[in-house]
């Protein structure tokens, strides 16, 4: 593995790690103010929005 991909899996590691400690807190907050726990990230609740139309047979990409 060339040290170039070797900091890259590092930075990515870090980059995961602080995204978890991030979502743990915020869900901690949540519940902390009355929420539910904030089971998915906004992407993915805007994924899922995309998909739902008005009119059926239709799907927006």
């Amino acid at each position: 593995m060339s040290t170039q991909e070797q900091a890259r899996a590092l930075m990515m590691r870090h980059h995961h790690i602080v995204k978890n400690r991030q979502q743990s807190m915020l869900n901690r907050t949540a519940t902390e103010v009355g929420l539910d726990a904030l089971e998915n990230s906004i992407d993915d609740r805007n994924n899922s929005n995309r998909n739902n139309s008005d009119r059926p047979g239709t799907a927006t990409n």
